[in-house]
């Protein structure tokens, strides 16, 4: 599920940077790692389990954001006859985590890591998250290595993964790796990223995928006051992310065709859901004709068009009904498919960051090899969806509450200002009090008023906002 990323800057004791540090004291994130998961961490960036398979003779590249130290995944892309060969290598966690030891309990109790506007909570100790796990530029490092050999028009024909020792050779960023192949200056490996991720992207429209370009949302304080932006994706992002659908695609195939696995999955978006998308697009005045379906429009919008980039961010909550199937000993479950991909699919390729990821390669490197999968992966199939399910559910509070945060901080200037907005939600139970959305900027609060009008535009008073408290609230003008 795309998250809605949002960064605040400055001052540690800024109101808005307060509120975030009381919002995790609340939560009971972690602050710190245990001594003795620490210590383990270290042992193991010492001594990982290391592969016999040398693949270091090939030139990747890894490309993250700029300040990115955790980099799970790396990438090669070469010409191979009519098609392509992409091999990608996702760092290999399990080279150091020992099965029942303190450093996997602790993931367990974590699940992923919790990002919030001004930091992260991480899954794994830094000294392997950042450091002896981290498949960073010049050094060695373990991984489980996927060959994609693709025909001209995207198509698997062939695919591979085993563990494998790699070496990066550049730590490259979007901003960069754009300007390079738009002014064609990359070199083939980079180069036939917007190649393949091309045809990846139509083969994805052809399925009836949708791939949400979810914009960055970026909170600037100045003079104590707050000012809102987005930041678009670049095209790069999204070629890029088309290697890890890819992946997530095969994996899930590999791990149905042994019959053992745990599967991403998302059942279709129910009508009330989309009904109240449809009020959030009338809201920020976007046009969208029934004729005209979701994945359609969603491919039509601009992220760089502010209110297209609200209604984006809004899109996300049409995933809330993903989940995690586990299927054992070849029976398969009612549902292998994740709506949004159009096609079964598993999480795979950020196994610093998410402790599914770990499972899902230990089964798919057992298939690929025709072998039984180990006995602590077959262990913890049947809890994990469970802990993966409570892990989202507080990952999705930590987002929603940062988000209410966020923009009580950006209102709280502004109590008694009247603002146009649309009425995208009505509380059945209590027909006094809905869900507005502002017009600009685009915030979404709730609203207390007799008869509200259900999917029209009104204009609406702000009462309160309050980033101490998270709470935001309106009356009719």
């Amino acid at each position: 599920m795309p998250r809605r990323p949002i960064r605040v800057t400055g001052a540690p004791e800024a109101p808005l940077r307060a509120a975030l540090a009381a919002l995790r004291a609340e939560l009971g994130i972690p602050a710190d790692f245990p001594t003795e998961v620490l210590a383990e961490a270290e042992r193991a960036a010492r001594e990982p389990v290391l592969p016999s398979y040398d693949a270091t003779d090939i030139p990747f590249l890894t490309i993250d954001p700029p300040a990115s130290t955790d980099l799970d995944q790396a990438l090669h892309l070469s010409r191979q006859g009519t098609g392509y060969r992409v091999r990608y290598a996702i760092a290999d966690v399990a080279a150091f985590v020992v099965p029942g030891g303190a450093l996997d309990a602790e993931a367990h109790r974590r699940v992923m890591t919790l990002y919030f506007p001004d930091g992260k909570t991480p899954l794994h100790p830094a000294q392997l998250s950042e450091g002896a796990a981290s498949l960073l530029p010049g050094q060695t490092r373990p991984a489980a290595l996927w060959t994609f050999d693709l025909d001209a028009d995207g198509n698997p024909l062939a695919v591979d993964v085993r563990r494998a020792l790699v070496r990066s050779r550049a730590k490259l960023d979007y901003a960069g790796v754009q300007r390079q192949i738009d002014s064609g200056t990359a070199e083939e490996p980079l180069a036939l990223l917007r190649t393949v991720g091309l045809l990846r992207e139509g083969l994805e429209v052809d399925r009836g995928g949708i791939s949400l370009d979810v914009p960055e949302q970026e909170i600037t304080e100045h003079d104590h006051t707050y000012d809102l932006a987005y930041r678009a994706p670049l095209p790069a992002e999204g070629w890029n992310a088309q290697l890890s659908l890819l992946t997530g695609m095969a994996a899930a195939d590999l791990m149905l065709s042994s019959g053992t696995g745990v599967l991403r999955t998302l059942p279709a978006a129910p009508d009330g859901a989309v009904g109240r998308l449809r009020r959030t697009a009338t809201a920020l005045h976007i046009d969208w004709p029934h004729h005209v379906s979701y994945a359609q429009l969603v491919r039509s919008l601009d992220p760089h068009e502010p209110r297209h980039a609200a209604f984006l961010q809004e899109c996300t909550t049409l995933l809330r009904g993903v989940g995690y199937t586990v299927f054992r000993d070849g029976t398969l479950p009612a549902l292998t498919t994740h709506s949004a991909v159009a096609a079964p699919y598993t999480h795979c390729t950020a196994p610093l960051r998410r402790l599914t990821d770990r499972y899902a390669t230990e089964l798919c490197l057992a298939a690929s090899a025709d072998r039984h999968a180990p006995d602590w992966v077959l262990a913890a199939l049947d809890t994990l969806p469970q802990q993966m399910t409570d892990g989202g559910r507080r990952a999705a509070q930590v987002e929603r509450e940062c988000v209410d945060i966020v923009e009580a901080a950006l209102l709280k200037d502004r109590i008694g200002e009247v603002f146009d907005a649309c009425v995208i939600d009505v509380a059945d139970a209590k027909p006094t009090t809905g869900t507005v959305h502002l017009e600009s900027p685009a915030v979404v609060g709730r609203i207390d008023g007799d008869h509200l009008p259900l999917g029209e535009r009104l204009r609406v008073r702000l009462t309160e906002a309050d980033p101490g408290t998270a709470k935001i609230r309106f009356v009719p003008a």
